[in-house]
């Protein structure tokens, strides 16, 4: 099924893996070359948000937002409990290139994933380099319990800084530790603190419910029911086990080598995914070509952040496969395949 949406998007949805998922397709035209988004997370869509933010990728790309098993276009009540497994999302990613492959007739396509995306889309690269041009990794998680307590210890200090007294003692009695699951007091502070310090989604985000709940409920892509389905799908995504999956995994021991470019777009501010930890991923990972980027104004959403910049990025390095304009930093031995 295909509906024409506003912005000249095309809206579909195609079977994936047994479950009928929904995507955004923009850009579309002859010659381009086609990205894949995989969205974060787990089960928070994007597209909505460049209503506000407008990427511009478009311009380079045919882009396909697509939202994943239980997400946004793709919820449905019944979705199997046993089918929300990383292997699972995995699979879906390799699923929905091999639709675009077909469907605009390329052997390669490039890869941007984001937060929990990345967690996803780097091991679907591990998987199957030959189906990707590149790796674009925005946000990237590495070992996210340990970001997470960075982030506290973080928000611990700065909030103490500013005297909110009730703040640091909600902090206080959920300190983050190593383990897995993360202290339920943190987990139902998180969002509110971070966007409180302006560390959360973007920079100018101060609260969930106005600036990313009500917004999204304006979206003129989506239905009432779809909107609806873009919040129940957050909901029970975080259900699934799927968070505390990722937290546990370190995925610098998990994933050592891509056969394929890599490049990490990262918010010097990002405290939902740590900025070093990435940075330092970056420079063990051995690739082809490796490229790390600092957003110097962004945190947690550099794409929505700093266009302007990605573009350039993408347009003289991804597509030209460089490292141009790439940060300077230690970094291992890269491998000399380029991945066929």
């Amino acid at each position: 099924m295909t509906r024409r949406a506003p912005r000249n998007a095309e809206k579909t949805w195609i079977p994936v893996n047994g479950i009928k998922q929904g995507m955004f397709i923009t850009g579309i035209g002859a010659g381009k070359p086609v990205l894949l988004f995989v969205h974060g997370g787990p089960g928070m869509p994007e597209h909505w948000l460049t209503r506000r933010y407008p990427t511009g990728l478009e311009r380079l790309f045919t882009v396909c937002w697509w939202e994943q098993r239980g997400a946004g276009l793709s919820y449905r009540p019944d979705i199997p409990a046993s089918t929300m497994t990383l292997e699972q999302f995995v699979a879906d990613t390799l699923a929905v290139t091999d639709y675009l492959r077909g469907r605009f007739a390329t052997d390669r396509i490039y890869l941007m994933a984001h937060s929990w995306g990345s967690y996803v889309g780097i091991q679907a690269a591990v998987r199957e380099p030959s189906r990707f041009e590149a790796y674009i990794g925005v946000s990237q998680i590495t070992h996210q319990v340990a970001s997470e307590q960075l982030s506290w210890r973080y928000m611990l200090d700065e909030y103490r800084a500013r005297g909110d007294a009730g703040m640091v003692r909600r902090l206080e009695r959920a300190p983050v530790t190593m383990s897995v699951p993360l202290p339920a007091g943190y987990d139902a502070l998180r969002d509110k603190a971070m966007h409180g310090l302006g560390v959360g989604t973007t920079r100018d985000t101060r609260s969930v419910v106005t600036d990313i709940f009500l917004r999204s409920l304006l979206s003129p892509d989506y239905t009432l029911r779809e909107k609806l389905g873009l919040w129940r799908g957050k909901m029970a995504s975080r259900r699934t086990g799927l968070w505390d999956a990722m937290q546990a995994t370190d995925l610098t021991r998990v994933v050592t080598d891509l056969e394929i470019p890599a490049y990490f777009f990262h918010g010097r501010h990002d405290y939902t995914v740590s900025y070093p930890l990435a940075k330092r991923y970056a420079g063990q990972l051995r690739a082809p070509l490796v490229g790390f980027y600092t957003f110097a104004n962004s945190v947690h959403s550099p794409v929505l952040e700093e266009p302007e910049r990605a573009r350039k990025i993408l347009l003289e390095d991804v597509l030209a496969r460089s490292t141009s304009l790439s940060d300077e930093y230690p970094t291992a031995p890269r491998t000399a395949s380029a991945g066929g």
